[in-house]
């Protein structure tokens, strides 16, 4: 059985990629994942701290290195998608060739990214989002996303700006935010575009509901970090994009 060392770079106020991407990995058939993190102190969800928590990248990389990990995952949605339009490939090929520098030959993959990977993956190109942000970093993250392609068709932002209180958000509220949405001729929903807002129990309930691909920060995260493994989409519980059967969602 394959084992797989994940490096995650979170934000130090984050406590819930650490609980979601385990629980869903952890479901694999044919394979262990072990889970490293550094810090970046960051506890409000605005500009300025997002951009404070961006200059602590090369630090957080640093320390990941020194445990030989096979993939690392910038594990902050909006830090990057708040920068401006590709962004997350810009900072992989950062981290990347950091990461050569100093001998190791980690993949490198961020939550910004995975959220795209995963969508072209599916494929959707009409999409609707639930976020926990306030509406400017929102509205930021939806012009990301049409900047990579996407039509967003219909957004929500539930305006958490205290990152600890992010982690908090019942999914009851986050259900009903997902159903206060336009969906009509959506292809895929965002459950949640951020890896601190819970979401995990919403996936598979929310796909049966509205009859849609249903994605999830947390689940595109997993999706990117088997495919830069080299692994099966063989995980149960989390979705149709990691049981690698997308395709019958659409039709339920």
């Amino acid at each position: 059985m394959k084992h797989v060392r994940v490096g995650l770079a979170v934000p130090s106020s984050n406590v819930t990629v650490e609980t979601e991407l385990p629980a869903i990995l952890g479901r694999h058939p044919s394979a262990t994942f072990s889970f490293h993190s550094s810090r970046m102190r960051m506890a409000t969800v605005s500009p300025e701290q997002l951009t404070a928590m961006n200059a602590q990248r090369e630090r957080c990389v640093l320390e990941l290195g020194d445990a030989d990990p096979d993939v690392i995952l910038y594990a902050c949605l909006v830090a990057l998608m708040s920068v401006g339009p590709g962004e997350h490939q810009r900072v992989e090929s950062l981290i990347a060739e950091q990461l050569a520098a100093g001998g190791a030959q980690a993949r490198v993959r961020s939550s910004a990214g995975a959220l795209v990977e995963a969508l072209r993956a599916l494929p959707a190109r009409r999409i609707a989002l639930v976020t926990p942000y306030l509406r400017p970093l929102a509205e930021k993250v939806v012009q990301y996303l049409t900047a990579e392609g996407f039509e967003v068709a219909d957004w929500r932002a539930l305006e958490v700006v205290d990152n600890r209180a992010v982690g908090c958000i019942p999914g009851e509220r986050v259900m009903a935010a997902a159903e206060s949405l336009d969906l009509a001729g959506v292809d895929a929903l965002v459950i949640s575009a951020c890896v601190q807002m819970p979401s995990l129990p919403l996936v598979e309930p929310a796909e049966q509901r509205f009859g849609l691909h249903v994605v999830s920060a947390a689940t595109a995260g997993a999706y990117s970090i088997l495919r830069a493994a080299g692994l099966p989409l063989a995980v149960d519980g989390a979705g149709a994009l990691l049981r690698g059967d997308a395709a019958v969602v659409g039709s339920v």
